[in-house]
């Protein structure tokens, strides 16, 4: 691999090392979904707080079903009450008794079975039971769920409708989560016209600034929208200095080796530390990362895919981490590939991928044309396909490994 190439393991951990974890804020259980818990949740009680049936049945007692009964010799017992969920029983179940239960409801003392509804014949005051139940039959204990004092949701667990409904069982309408960081997101070039602005054929149109708006929102980061910074010095500084009350800056384009880009002299005008690194990745080589006052400043490239891979494998992770995430990683399958693919050896490809399953197996194909400026290629994709740097050639049927992106397949 080329010297002057840096590894995307090496930055990440540049990147990450720098990331500190924010502070804690309290919020409504119906306003933390997708948040990052910023406490250990421990139950206060067991779920179930009691046995309870897990059928519409009757409650009884083994002893007096233990045999096994024909059809022409059933056993016979009284029904003695009748117990609704949300209603607590008032007798005990005695020899030779029954009572009529509803799923939830709690077990009354001296059952220790359950006959299912359907396995006998019933009126208001008696009960056949023509098939042998085993003991302890359609009963959920108490805390088979959750033990009281036991952690039940980890600090670090990003909250999903599971959680959402774990923590209503658990009587929590608050929880503390991290804060989420702002990030502040800054186009740069003067061939950029916004979307508010009328076009000429002379401009293309500020895609970057809402792809990755959309991604920080999708990381659980705030974006805050700073427009278009003009090919000049004075522009970039000033534009960049609006940025300099969030915990991010993310800058796209400027970062390569041309005439009219200043992003690495302005940084350093700012005060800023900064990395400049040509990354042993396509796409996306020249980034740039490091802290201008107390902000994390990513600088970017200009191409709409290489902006977005760039982001996918340094900003996202930096986000997740200042989140509180202890996951910072997508998730990664493994998959046959279906295409011949060559490089040469020197960098880490990112293929826009099409994942899918046949026959048991997954399977992925590039999206097509892997050009940088063809953002429909991440449109088309759910997964990025991850060609390690000192693999040259791939054919049909190759394992690859594959990040997956949100939507699934």
């Amino acid at each position: 691999m080329n010297d002057d190439l840096t590894r995307l393991e090496d930055a990440l951990k540049t990147v990450l090392a720098a990331v500190p974890v924010l502070g804690a804020e309290k919020v409504s259980l119906l306003d933390a979904l997708g948040r990052v818990l910023a406490e250990d949740i421990i139950a206060e009680r067991d779920n179930p707080p009691w046995d309870n049936s897990a059928m519409d049945g009757f409650a009884v007692r083994y002893e007096d079903i233990k045999q096994a009964h024909a059809v022409t010799t059933p056993t016979t017992l009284k029904v003695i009450e009748d117990v609704q969920a949300g209603k607590f029983p008032t007798k005990a179940v005695g020899k030779g008794e029954a009572i009529r239960i509803m799923t939830g409801a709690p077990i009354p003392k001296g059952a220790d079975t359950v006959l299912k509804v359907e396995d006998t014949e019933n009126t208001p005051t008696s009960v056949k039971v023509f098939k042998e139940e085993r003991q302890g039959a359609n009963i959920r204990p108490q805390g088979e769920d959750v033990r009281k004092g036991d952690c039940i949701i980890p600090k670090g667990k990003i909250i999903r409708p599971a959680e959402a409904g774990m923590l209503a069982i658990l009587a929590k309408s608050f929880v503390f989560v991290s804060q989420r960081p702002k990030v502040a997101i800054l186009s740069t070039g003067d061939e950029l016209a916004d979307l508010d602005e009328r076009f000429s054929e002379e401009k293309i149109v500020n895609s970057n600034s809402y792809g990755i708006a959309a991604a920080v929102q999708e990381a659980g980061g705030l974006p805050m929208l700073l427009g278009i910074a003009r090919d000049s010095p004075d522009a970039l500084k000033a534009k960049i200095r609006q940025g300099m009350n969030a915990d991010f800056l993310v800058l796209s384009g400027g970062v390569s080796m041309g005439d009219y880009d200043f992003t690495k002299p302005v940084f350093q005008e700012l005060g800023g530390e900064m990395n400049f690194w040509k990354l042993a990745i396509r796409p996306g080589q020249p980034v740039a990362f490091g802290k201008i006052g107390k902000t994390l400043a990513f600088g970017l490239p200009g191409n709409p895919v290489s902006s977005m891979v760039t982001f996918e494998q340094l900003v996202r992770p930096a986000i997740l981490k200042m989140c509180g995430s202890q996951v910072l990683a997508r998730p990664v399958v493994q998959a046959l590939f279906q295409e011949k693919f060559s490089k040469r050896p020197d960098r880490r490809h990112f293929l826009r991928g099409v994942l899918w399953m046949e026959k048991g197996m997954l399977m992925v194909r590039t999206t097509g044309s892997q050009g940088s400026g063809i953002l429909t290629s991440m449109v088309k994709a759910n997964g990025l396909i991850d060609i390690p740097v000192e693999v040259e050639k791939l054919k049909p049927g190759d394992v690859v490994n594959v990040q997956v992106l949100g939507g699934g397949f």
